[in-house]
């Protein structure tokens, strides 16, 4: 058997004209008149006063500089899988199987530690905490930090100095506006002091009038 001998076995379904009577006849199932009734007819969707809602979605490249992904390790793992005066670094980590790549690359690495150390160790290119350095310096080893480490230690201390400046003249601006507000309520008190002591010496001539039935003699 070949491609042009094959035929269909169900009959082709012929296509029901609307419009011409029977069921679907005269209105073809639209009803009279209206909206909705008309061939070319055309609603906006319910749907996109919530889409206009959204906001703009941002682009494939963002996030490209979020920070790294840090991997912790204890100052007794590195006492066990090192010796004397070895240099330690993230690259040495790796090729131990004491950390794995993460994002397909070698991840930074923190160390932390409570317990004292025997063996001098020299650390390069990790983060350190204080409790750590002191201990393996304690022990005679070295933490040497990187350039880029010390670019954003440098970065964060102006952050630092940046926040205390602006926190600082946030401050004078709210004893300025504070001192104002008191200065203008003294001046508001004073004032309605005199109305009221002015009001009382009408209040006195007044009465004096009335009793004497003449004005009263102005000081000198």
């Amino acid at each position: 058997m070949q491609i042009h001998q094959l035929q269909p076995i169900h009959k082709a379904k012929e296509h029901k004209r609307v419009g011409r009577g029977g069921k679907r006849g005269t209105y073809c199932g639209h009803g009279q008149k209206g909206q909705s009734s008309r061939g070319g007819r055309k609603f906006q969707p319910a749907i996109r006063e919530f889409i206009k809602r959204y906001p703009k979605l941002r682009g494939y490249r963002f996030g490209t500089g979020r920070e790294e992904n840090i991997v912790i390790l204890q100052l007794d793992i590195l006492n066990k899988n090192f010796d004397q005066k070895e240099i330690i670094n993230p690259e040495k980590l790796f090729e131990k199987g004491l950390i794995t790549r993460v994002d397909n690359r070698i991840p930074q690495v923190k160390i932390l530690g409570k317990t004292e150390i025997n063996k001098v160790l020299v650390i390069e290119n990790c983060l350190v905490s204080k409790g750590a350095k002191d201990l393996i310096e304690k022990a005679g080893g070295q933490v040497i930090i990187s350039d880029n480490q010390k670019k954003k230690d440098v970065k964060a201390q102006a952050k630092e100095k940046e926040f205390v400046k602006k926190s600082e003249k946030k401050v004078q601006a709210q004893a300025k506006s504070q001192a104002k507000e008191k200065a203008s309520a003294a001046k508001d008190t004073k004032a309605k002091d005199a109305k009221k002591s002015e009001k009382a010496q009408r209040v006195e001539k007044a009465i004096v009038r009335k009793t004497t039935g003449s004005k009263p003699k102005s000081k000198k």
